[in-house]
């Protein structure tokens, strides 16, 4: 099985949302094989945690365009690692310490890479 064209969808337009707030290192892993809850995992990370504020607020506007608000949010309190969960798509948005301290990237390696298609501005 692999990631639906709206997961599909919602992940471009959240990475591009991401990027156009200074979001970084983005990666976006399909897990619809191992888990049946989503088919996206979108990363990014964010210097600060006004950054990480600025990020998930440009998600959640590019992505009402297309109708959808996130199911659930946490983490917005603290500013350091937010989830946003769209269903299809979860989206973690982390405070560059939280990256480097959490590695996401080891527990999902062996899950493909959706190409995003943005530029990353750095």
């Amino acid at each position: 099985m692999t990631a639906t064209d709206r997961a599909l969808e919602l992940t471009r337009k959240a990475a591009t949302a991401a990027v156009d707030k200074l979001g970084t290192d983005l990666i976006a892993y399909d897990v619809s094989d191992q888990l049946a809850i989503t088919d996206v995992f979108l990363v990014v990370t964010a210097s600060n945690e006004r950054q990480v504020g600025a990020v998930v607020d440009g998600i959640e506007e590019a992505l009402r365009e297309l109708d959808t608000k996130p199911v659930r949010r946490e983490g917005d309190r603290e500013q350091r690692w937010v989830l946003l969960d769209y269903l299809d798509v979860v989206v973690h948005i982390q405070h560059s310490e939280e990256r480097k301290f959490y590695a996401l990237e080891r527990l999902w390696s062996d899950c493909p890479v959706i190409p995003l298609g943005v530029d990353e501005r750095r």
